[in-house]
């Protein structure tokens, strides 16, 4: 983990301090930590982590060819599993799906480092001006619409282009890449990865990105289905859910996931205005990353607010370790109950709370705590209006075993739909078999659109 600079009392972090805070989290192997990382593989015939794999990489495969001095080849088998297999290796907790089920977890001294060799791989190939290393299938006069420039999309997009098909993606924001560009950590995507990334997946061809395309806005998808013969969905959970508490309208308070694309887009972070008292309220992700970056831009004091416990988090471990390392006070069992202040939120109180019979209670012990900026990481929820005709499946969308929803030709995938947890590397699948659903109806259906 990186070695946190603060201020002093009453200081500033210098613009230097501020970058150096922001440097990679998880610095790449060199070629011979590599090697000896790969030698303490068993190449498991019936290897668990490709089964904790949501995206089913064959593990063994690419960490023998690393060993055997085939990094090429190591990176086809990664990307030819997930496309997005060098963000993956960045962002992906693998402490709890690849690396946690590695045989010698606990009995050689802790995991083999997939994700770390995994972006060995990945990165060496993508440095290199090579052509794409897979080719596009005859074109078969097909054109699919996706909405949505994310993981997903981005995935569905470029199996559905190595299947022959031409893909157009209407994404609502100037940049593409979704929450890999907006929504991740700066230091787990140093570099402007994201937008790399997506100009290698580019370099297979058939696929056009039309920018500032909302949808309900711009585009409707009525008008898709007419001038396409399929269209994809992968419009996460773009709207960010409400904390029903007083003072919620305070200056001040704000949602975290707004604060991490300010942070991202940012040209100079040292300009970036953060808080000295900050308070995060959530227990995933991105509540994490919000916390940790406050602190690592400068903030005096960060505390987390977490209404339940931490085995309750949603994010891992790993993460909640990350946050008490740089210095962020976690509060479990506490409850928002009101902001105050007179221009601008000045404190957050909290009720405390605890677990009875299951049910989450809450006490007659209030705290109050500093607060002239907070962050708000309760959730995110579907843009309702755009897709109200298609069902739901409480409040994502419904979709078959084949990503159709209930709108013929129309499928979806990524966080909008339940099919796993919301991460990077479920979407990529997502993306990747609904391409392949796609490409089977549109064989059996006869003539394009």
């Amino acid at each position: 983990m990186l070695h946190l600079k603060a201020p002093s009392d009453g200081g500033a972090l210098s613009a230097t301090e501020i970058e150096d805070n922001f440097a990679d989290l998880h610095p790449p192997l060199s070629a011979t930590q590599a090697e000896v990382e790969a030698a303490r593989c068993l190449y498991c015939f019936d290897a668990p982590c490709i089964a904790a794999c949501p995206t089913a990489i064959d593990i063994p495969r690419f960490i023998h060819q690393i060993r055997t001095g085939n990094v090429d080849g190591s990176a086809r088998t990664i990307l030819s599993a997930n496309i997005m297999g060098g963000t993956c290796a960045r962002a992906c907790p693998t402490e709890v799906l690849c690396e946690q089920s590695c045989v010698v977890n606990k009995t050689e001294g802790g995991p083999v480092k997939i994700g770390q060799m995994q972006r060995r791989a990945v990165d060496h190939l993508l440095a290199k001006d090579a052509p794409h290393p897979f080719e596009r299938a005859p074109k078969t006069g097909r054109r699919l619409a996706v909405v949505g420039a994310g993981p997903a999309g981005l995935s569905f997009a470029h199996r559905a282009a190595m299947l022959g098909h031409d893909v157009t993606v209407f994404e609502a924001r100037p940049k593409p890449g979704g929450l890999n560009e907006y929504g991740l950590a700066a230091y787990k995507m140093v570099e402007d990865f994201a937008q790399a990334e997506v100009a290698f997946l580019l370099g297979v061809g058939g696929i056009d990105i039309k920018y500032n395309q909302r949808l309900g806005e711009a585009v409707n998808l009525d008008t898709l289905r007419e001038a396409f013969d399929a269209v994809f969905l992968s419009v996460g959970l773009s709207d960010a859910s409400a904390l029903d508490a007083p003072g919620s309208h305070l200056p001040g308070v704000r949602d975290a996931l707004g604060f991490i694309e300010d942070l991202r887009q940012a040209d100079d972070l040292a300009k970036l205005e953060v808080g000295a008292d900050v308070v995060v309220i959530g227990g995933g992700n991105t509540a994490i990353d919000a916390a940790v970056q406050a602190k690592r831009l400068g903030a005096r004091s960060v505390t987390l607010a977490y209404r339940r416990g931490p085995e309750q988090m949603g994010a891992t471990k790993w993460e909640q370790d990350l946050a008490q390392v740089n210095g962020v006070i976690v509060r479990h069992w506490s409850s928002p109950v009101r902001f105050s202040g007179e221009d601008a939120v000045s404190s957050a109180t909290f009720r405390r709370t605890r677990l009875e019979g299951g049910a989450l209670v809450e006490l007659d012990d209030e705290f109050t705590v500093p607060a002239d900026q907070v962050l708000l990481a309760v959730g995110q929820k579907l843009r309702h209006d755009p897709l109200a005709a298609l069902e739901r499946d409480g409040a994502k969308i419904r979709v078959s075993d084949t990503f159709e929803t209930s709108a013929s030709r129309v499928y979806a995938g990524g966080d909008c739909i339940r099919s796993g947890e919301d991460l990077t590397v479920q979407a990529v699948e997502d993306g990747k078999r609904a391409a392949h659903a796609v490409d089977a109806a549109l064989k059996s259906n006869g003539a394009a659109h």
